[in-house]
């Protein structure tokens, strides 16, 4: 059986044992009254409580959506009331007309009298507040149940952007740090050893360590030495690389990968060969406050990607991590281009 059915069906029941609960409940509360058990007595029971069903459903239904949910409090307030006012009218008359002369009933809730009225309508309005009460509970836990669900959901494709990521940078890095290695070591160069141990750091970075929300900034940046070191390879001996960090990185947390993307579009995209005019600066600096400042500027050209609004998976990634993984006050991003030079400011709060 499909489960939106079978929630229905729970949903019915539910409610059919509530009231089957309070007309026995009021079968009681009348019987200490009348002291004795009646036809009357369960036809009372009865009839108020289709009064109450009366204003409770027409309260779910009707006056929560239409008024309470769109802030219109006052037509509310107004319409709940003279609900209530006609429901409890309507309770006594049914009872005192003609049920009073057919059944027989004789005490003082068989009475028309504005006592009798205003306990019905407290009664009443006791049912609408209940319900209500009940109706905003529920609502509240599908909403935390949705937000939830949205939740994991809004995870889940991060974690899978992040992958698509990695399975971007992952052959074509390597593939072109091999072949930057291997050219090195046709010419017997004795960085070779070195660059071999940065790109296995690198990869094991990505493929291992970068599967928590959180890592060690220490590893974070030793990512990034690794990583720069392996792209100043296939680099022009014209292009000016300025890195600077600070010596002491704080024991502290970072999300992984946020700054490789724009690192990566610095050496893919923002080089285009115009001569003794290219430059990369990237910088990393640490605050008192405990926020980590991340600088980078690149030269680029108006034909470059940057110029069609497209900066890729890669850094929408960047900004949808930091929008799920910190709160708002724990960072701020900013990027612009101005005068054929990419910049970026990123200031994140440690962990």
């Amino acid at each position: 059986m499909p489960k939106r059915i079978l929630n229905k069906r729970y949903k019915i029941l539910g409610h059919f044992l509530f009231w089957l609960t309070s007309i026995s409940f009021l079968c009681f509360i009348f019987y200490l009254y009348s002291q004795e058990i009646n036809v009357a007595l369960v036809a009372k029971a009865l009839i108020t409580n289709i009064g109450f069903a009366i204003s409770v459903y027409l309260n779910l239904y009707v006056l929560i959506p239409r008024l309470l949910k769109k802030k219109s409090y006052i037509f509310y307030v107004f319409w709940l009331v003279l609900l209530l006012t006609l429901s409890s009218a309507f309770i006594q008359f049914i009872i005192v007309y003609p049920l009073r002369h057919v059944l027989g009933m004789s005490d003082r809730f068989s009475t028309f009298s504005t006592d009798t009225h205003s306990a019905f309508f407290f009664a009443t309005f006791f049912y609408v507040l209940v319900s209500s009460f009940l109706k905003f509970i529920k609502d509240w836990l599908s909403m935390q149940d949705l937000n939830y669900k949205l939740a994991k959901i809004e995870k889940e494709k991060l974690e899978a952007e992040l992958k698509t990521l990695k399975g971007q940078l992952n052959p074509h890095f390597l593939f072109n740090s091999l072949n930057n290695i291997y050219s090195l070591a046709l010419t017997k160069s004795d960085k070779v050893p070195e660059l071999i141990l940065k790109l296995s750091d690198l990869m094991r970075h990505i493929i291992y360590e970068s599967r928590e929300n959180y890592i060690s900034l220490v590893k974070e940046i030793e990512f990034v030495d690794n990583f720069i070191a392996l792209q100043k390879i296939r680099t022009s001996e014209k292009t000016r690389i300025v890195y600077s960090r600070m010596a002491d990185i704080p024991s502290a947390k970072i999300a992984p990968l946020l700054f490789e993307p724009f690192i990566d579009n610095a050496f893919k995209h923002g080089l285009p060969g115009t001569e003794n005019s290219d430059f990369i600066d990237i910088g990393f600096s640490f605050q008192e406050n405990g926020f980590l400042i991340f600088k980078l500027r690149n030269n680029y050209e108006e034909t470059e990607l940057w110029n069609k609004n497209n900066s890729g998976i890669g850094i929408e990634n960047v900004k949808q991590r930091l929008e799920h993984l910190y709160d708002r006050n724990e960072y701020s991003l900013t990027i612009t281009k101005q005068n054929q030079v990419f910049s970026v400011l990123l200031k994140l709060k440690l962990k």
